[in-house]
């Protein structure tokens, strides 16, 4: 497993697969989850690409920091992870809470750096504004997650895994997924939920201008379809596609026709 120590001292893991004179594309991974979630993309989307998954400060292998838990300090230390491995522009795949990082990433950088965007079930806000019904948290939902993780978080993850599938994992998948998250310390947890739960990126997404991408699972029992309809109409020209036998995750629950939908996107960069 290679890391790598960035300019601020916090050492990220990832997986590399795919030759280095090949295109790269970077995969980020959800709130309390891991690198380890996207193994069903590096090798197929290594026949073209050089593909590299990190894990996000304080999750999987990477460096249990104890500060610095929100989604722009996430931005930056994925700029100064593709500084640190002299990476040339590159397409960026966001999954979930990762999509707020490849927006905010985006907000502070820009998209000089990013030939391509693809957004995994995640819209432009996980909150529920007055004037945005697309989220799935208000304050009280808020509170409670705040509450389970602090009362039990083995508890809260293990609801927050069952709610990501559309057809229950075997008990095996569903055993490491869990163990995976629970690495995440409960303070950063707690930290990190807060924090990616109340950001909104609408004004962000009105203004990238890179080719984006759009995959949805249809029975996503955490963020309605009706963002991913809306962040179709938000950013110019961006391609939607929906999974019909997924949830939140479609990249693992239709796994095949995910690669060939991100792979075919990829290819037309």
């Amino acid at each position: 497993m290679p890391e790598v120590t960035l300019q601020n001292g916090i050492t990220l893991a990832y997986d590399e697969a795919g030759r280095p004179e090949d295109s790269p594309v970077l995969l980020i991974h959800g709130v309390s989850m891991s690198r380890r979630y996207f193994h069903q993309q590096l090798g197929p989307l290594a026949a073209r690409n050089r593909v590299i998954a990190v894990d996000l400060r304080g999750h999987g292998a990477s460096e249990k920091a104890t500060s610095g838990h929100t989604v722009p300090q996430y931005a930056r230390d994925l700029d100064a992870f593709l500084r640190a491995l002299e990476l040339p522009p590159l397409a960026m795949l966001g999954w979930s809470m990762g999509a707020f990082v490849a927006f905010d990433y985006i907000k502070q950088f820009g998209t000089g750096g990013i030939t391509g965007l693809v957004v995994v079930d995640e819209a432009a806000s996980d909150f529920r504004w007055d004037d945005f019904p697309h989220g799935f948290v208000d304050l009280p939902t808020l509170h409670s997650f705040m509450t389970d993780v602090q009362d039990d978080h083995l508890a809260f993850l293990g609801h927050l895994v069952d709610a990501m599938f559309h057809q229950p994992p075997m008990e095996a998948d569903r055993e490491w997924m869990i163990a995976e998250c629970a690495r995440l310390p409960v303070g950063a947890l707690s930290a990190i939920l807060f924090d990616q739960s109340v950001q909104d990126y609408r004004d962000v997404v009105s203004r990238i201008d890179i080719p984006t991408l759009i995959c949805w699972g249809r029975h996503d029992a955490l963020l309605p379809v009706s963002g991913a309809s809306h962040l179709r109409e938000a950013i110019p020209g961006a391609r939607l596609e929906l999974f019909e036998r997924s949830g939140h995750c479609p990249f693992l629950e239709e796994a095949d026709r995910f690669n060939e939908a991100v792979g075919g996107f990829l290819a037309s960069l």
